[in-house]
């Protein structure tokens, strides 16, 4: 069976390198909900060498910090399970206290009824977030070596 995150972009296309690339996921209920996506069909982060694995993690970090500062989360999650599409990418999630599963993970039950009003007041801030994920991705370069600090 082909690997869909090879196959396929996997979400909404944010930003594309040569090794990595970064996408919102289409979660129901998690309007701020990313992945940190490896261009190289591996499955562990164990499987990247020194310096891919501290590519990998400054991009996890650079979504995170844009979550943080254009969203104002109760608190970000981050995971990288690969249990059922077992190619590396991490979940970037940007978590709230009004949202149906909090304080439980994302794949748990809901504890309450969505607050659509919410939901649509975080979307509308995801364009301007997905703004500075880009510009503080773009000095990564085309072959993930970084050229100047983040803006």
């Amino acid at each position: 069976m082909p690997c869909p995150l090879c196959t396929g972009i996997g979400g909404t296309l944010v930003y594309q390198g040569d090794k990595f690339r970064v996408i919102r996921a289409d979660e129901v209920g998690f309007p701020a909900f990313y992945r940190v996506v490896w261009t190289a069909h591996v499955a562990e982060f164990s499987d990247l060498d020194d310096a891919d694995r501290s590519l990998c993690m400054a991009a996890v970090n650079v979504v995170e910090l844009a979550l943080r500062e254009h969203l104002q989360p109760t608190k970000i999650n981050l995971a990288a399970l690969g249990n059922v599409v077992p190619h590396l990418h991490w979940h970037v999630i940007a978590r709230f206290d009004w949202d149906t599963h909090f304080p439980a993970p994302v794949w748990a039950g809901a504890a309450r009824p969505a607050d659509m009003v919410r939901q649509e007041n975080v979307r509308t801030k995801l364009e301007v977030a997905e703004k500075a994920m880009v510009r503080r991705l773009t000095p990564f370069g085309k072959t993930g070596i970084r050229l100047r600090a983040p803006l």
